[in-house]
């Protein structure tokens, strides 16, 4: 069957995207998940996996060209018998009308039901490259309801944000395939709108009642340990987390792991043949089937990598609140860090009295010319800035044996959001960015997270993360360490103390603005001489600041 590939929609502003690179020309086999072609957009250079194994027939987009959403710029075909008889021209040559392709990628497929009336599938759509799924949390519309293009039609949560996905096209919604909750795997279909204008008065579907699993068939090897493999269902899967640093694994590559007593640590030993070091079906099975030989060259090791869940009961007087999905994964991002990073914190003060006072006087002309409030949080990551470029080897990242130097600062901003849940938004390179610049970035991200307009890259990439734990009185506290990064920056309540200060040389006790700076690192990589020198010059870079140091 050909499927057609098309120009993936990587933000919901983004309507056109420019093809750089193919990765494959056409002949060439592909695998599922490999990577297809180099695409440019506004916000954006990815590469893009194939989301079907078969062999290349068509490619119609050139190199540097650029091309609509949705647009169709490849054809595959999956059944190799089928791909034998193509003739290079004739695989060159648009498919005829009376073909019907299956559209199985990003963001819409289309089959005509009659001159009149066309049905477009809406299917999950891939946010970020490592993701294979996403859950369905609330649908924006329902059965019958008329929707534009670009219009909101439901919304999503995975691994790395929740969003809101647009409609491809303008219609009528006749059919919604996902219950909300339900997780469905990138690429599959979730609704059907129609284009036709009778749509309109016909019955709507029922949402079907099947959930849409992973679950691949996976090839055997030669070991009585690997008789059989299990179904892929994502609540089996405990042991191995979806990402550990900065590797991700997949659900089959998991399950096969946890069906055949594979830990975490063996798993980080394995060399990954994938993308960016992935590790594969085929890499997991080999190592599998060479440490049945007793032939692996890679420790073994008999440490369970899982936490014992101690049992509880609900009483008559308890009331039971199932964790949202989002929830869910902030919890094992969590404990998955406590258990990677050895945690110390340290503690410091800083008189920030003078930054309260320029941030007084200056907060109304500041918010009408820049319409928006000026907070504290911009000044405590200008301190942050600083600190790092004096201590750059805070600014690091673990990679097994190795330590990884950032040369770029990526500053993650931990953001509360208005259900209590947390995300965080990171600022890129944001050692260039100006105190302006910092407020400004700020600012929009904060916003765009509360109301889930934020990109899957807006929360990749960052190098360290601040928090502020002020915002809510609290005086300091120990934050937990974003992984991969190794540090993060606490920031406590702004409050008026009384301190003692030198005075011509004596001391006095004087009513300031005070506020800790708290700094959480991982001792693995970063010591406590370092940590302290690194929160000494953030107190120090506040304590400068005033009307005079102070540009914004």
């Amino acid at each position: 069957m050909k499927t057609e590939i098309v120009m993936p929609k990587m933000g919901e502003s983004l309507q056109e995207g420019t093809v750089l690179k193919w990765l494959k020309k056409i002949g060439d086999k592909i695998e599922r998940d490999e990577m297809l072609l180099e695409i440019s957009t506004d916000k954006v250079d990815t590469e893009v996996p194939s989301p079907v194994s078969g062999i290349i027939v068509e490619l119609l987009a050139a190199e540097n060209e650029t091309v609509e959403v949705g647009k169709v710029i490849a054809y595959i075909e999956t059944d190799e018998a089928s791909a034998s008889n193509i003739k290079p021209k004739e695989a060159e040559m648009p498919p005829r009308k009376e073909e019907k392709a299956t559209v199985v990628a990003f963001e819409s497929s289309k089959t005509k039901q009659s001159a009149e009336v066309e049905i477009v599938d809406v299917v999950m759509p891939k946010m970020g490259e490592s993701l294979q799924e996403g859950t369905v949390i609330k649908w924006l519309k329902n059965v019958g309801e008329s929707i534009e293009r670009d219009e909101m039609l439901l919304e999503i949560s995975t691994d790395k944000v929740d969003t809101e996905v647009p409609s491809p096209i303008g219609g009528v919604v006749v059919e919604l395939l996902a219950k909300e909750n339900e997780t469905v795997e990138v690429g599959k279909a979730i609704a059907r709108i129609s284009t036709g204008k009778s749509s309109a008065s016909e019955k709507p579907a029922p949402v079907t009642e099947t959930k849409a699993e992973f679950k691949p068939k996976v090839q055997q090897i030669a070991t009585a340990a690997s008789a059989k493999m299990p179904e892929i269902k994502e609540e089996g899967i405990k042991d191995i987390p979806r990402i550990s640093g900065t590797r991700f694994y997949s659900p089959l590559v998991r399950a096969i792991a946890e069906s055949e007593g594979v830990t975490l640590l063996e798993l980080e030993t394995i060399k990954g043949s994938g993308v960016d070091g992935r590790v594969t079906k085929k890499d997991i099975l080999d190592y599998i089937e060479n440490r049945s030989k007793g032939v692996s060259k890679q420790p073994v090791s008999t440490v369970k990598t899982s936490f014992i869940q101690a049992p509880v009961s609900a009483g008559d007087d308890d009331e039971i609140i199932p964790m949202v999905r989002i929830r869910q994964l902030i919890a094992e991002h969590m404990v998955y860090s406590k258990h990677t990073s050895a945690h110390v914190t340290s503690v410091g003060e800083a008189d920030v009295t003078e930054i309260v006072k320029y941030r007084k006087n200056h907060l109304e002309e500041f918010q009408k010319r820049e319409d928006f409030k000026l907070t504290y949080t911009p000044f405590f990551a200008a301190a942050t800035i600083k600190a790092l470029k004096e201590f750059p080897m805070v600014n690091v990242s673990v990679d097994g044996k190795n330590i990884i130097r950032h040369r770029r600062i990526n500053l993650g901003i931990a953001t509360a959001l208005d259900d209590g849940n947390l995300i965080v938004p990171v600022l890129r390179s944001a050692d260039t960015l100006s105190l302006l610049d910092l407020a400004r970035g700020v600012y929009d991200l904060s916003g765009r997270a509360r109301t889930k307009k934020l990109n899957p890259d807006d929360i990749q990439g960052g190098t360290i993360t601040i928090t502020n734990v002020g915002t809510f009185g609290t005086l300091f506290g120990t934050p937990i360490i974003n992984q991969p990064q190794t540090a993060i920056i606490g920031i406590g309540a702004v409050q008026k103390r009384a301190v003692v200060k030198e005075f011509n040389g004596e001391p006095v006790i004087a009513i300031r603005d005070m506020a800790y700076v708290s700094i959480t690192y991982d001792h693995r990589v970063i010591d406590g001489m370092l940590a302290g020198q690194c929160l000494a010059a953030i107190i120090r870079s506040l304590e400068n600041m005033n009307e005079s140091t102070i540009v914004i």
